[in-house]
């Protein structure tokens, strides 16, 4: 297994919360690592028919079979089961009594929200960050086979090339997860929907033109994205608030959470068509902005990233929300350096008056070094940006 840094948060959490939650994608890791962690707890799946069964018809007794806790793996398949534990955690009064885990955020957060608060800590965990692989001597070497294997863990501890994994993946996703949140009557529909949102990673959303290009209503595709973040399968970036005495975009940017993903979807299958691919800065920007998530959630920490644009065109890929104050990160994919890549952190600082919060750039080359008062990152340390 490659250690995940979210493994000393759920230890945090488990000293002050009598729950812990863990949820992401499929296959993100999440079993594997509440098992790492906790390994003195019994585990018990509810996709086993017969251990859900149990849990929905007697889940008194069904607790009762764990007086030292245990993990209960895809509880969002028994959302009732939520109700109660909040009764018998509260009369055991034990830290780190059971962990959670679960693939669909909507079903879950609610439960949760529900019936466990102040009683649960709560980890996303998303697929494997650049900081993992390289910790692990597992990051690829070329930033191009990096943009195309992703962080999934399955990729990187079984002989599979990303071309099969993702083809299973996405049948997978679309015969349980979409089922489960949603009745799709066309599923053939959705699929083209799916790889119209890849098409699209890394730009302002415009639902009603998605909508019209999937042949659909603009209510039916808001509903269908709320499926693909419901799922983790994509991310919106929000606009900041401050606007600087500027007219702001109000539009969320749409991004996957996994770069690899997208460019599956898209029909990029080796490094040659990715290296003149339109939409290689896309696939590039939305790999950094998910390092950049990964990073808070990994620390247990809300995401607290936004993007910065104008009426006029002024824009920064990302603003990062610290305690000193907003932090300005701009990404290019090029692997050289070009000074007029600092002309839109130029015009922020500017702008915002806000040059006492250093600002970044994450960039496709190997270096990493400051340049005219920006550090600038290498996209093997991109986290760094907001560390």
């Amino acid at each position: 297994m490659i250690p995940r840094i979210a493994a000393e948060t759920l230890k945090r959490l488990a000293k002050g919360f009598p729950v812990v939650a863990l949820t992401g994608p499929r296959q993100s890791g999440k079993t594997t690592l509440a098992k790492w962690v906790f390994q003195d707890k019994p585990y018990v799946s509810l996709e086993n028919p017969e251990e859900r069964e149990f849990a929905k018809t007697d889940p008194k007794r069904f607790l009762a079979r764990y007086p030292q806790g245990a993990i209960l793996d895809e509880v969002q398949r028994c959302p009732d089961l939520l109700s109660w534990l909040q009764g018998l955690v509260d009369e055991r009064g034990l830290m780190g009594d059971f962990v959670l885990t679960g693939s669909a955020q909507f079903e879950l957060i609610e439960g949760l929200s529900q019936s466990l608060a102040g009683r649960v800590g709560r980890v996303e965990l998303l697929p494997l960050s650049a900081a993992e692989l390289s910790a692990s001597g597992q990051l690829p070497s070329m930033l191009s086979q990096a943009l195309l294997t992703g962080g999934y863990p399955a990729l990187f501890d079984r002989p599979v090339s990303p071309q099969d994994w993702f083809a299973n993946y996405m049948a997978t996703y679309v015969e349980r997860d979409v089922r489960q949140l949603i009745a799709v009557r066309d599923l053939g529909q959705f699929q083209l929907f799916v790889k119209m949102c890849a098409a699209r990673t890394g730009q302002l959303l415009n639902l009603a033109a998605l909508a019209a290009d999937c042949g659909i209503s603009a209510v039916t595709a808001k509903q269908w994205l709320s499926v693909l973040e419901a799922s983790y399968v994509v991310m919106l970036l929000k606009p900041h608030h401050q606007n600087f005495g500027k007219r702001l975009v109000k539009s969320p940017k749409l991004y996957f959470v996994d770069a690899a993903l997208a460019a599956w979807l898209m029909g990029i299958r080796d490094a040659a068509t990715l290296e003149i691919h339109p939409a290689r800065g896309a696939l590039f920007e939305t790999w950094v902005v998910s390092e950049l998530h990964k990073h808070s959630l990994n620390q247990g920490q809300a995401s607290p990233l936004y993007f910065w644009r104008d009426s006029t065109g002024h824009e920064v890929d990302v603003v990062l929300e610290t305690p000193l104050g907003l932090r300005p990160i701009e990404i290019k994919s090029g692997s050289t350096f070009a000074s007029d890549w600092l002309s839109g952190l130029n015009k922020w600082l500017r702008f915002s008056d806000v040059d006492q919060h250093a600002p970044q750039l994450v960039y496709g080359g190997d270096e990493s070094y400051e340049r005219n008062g920006v550090k600038v990152w290498s996209w093997r340390e991109s986290w760094k940006a907001c560390v």
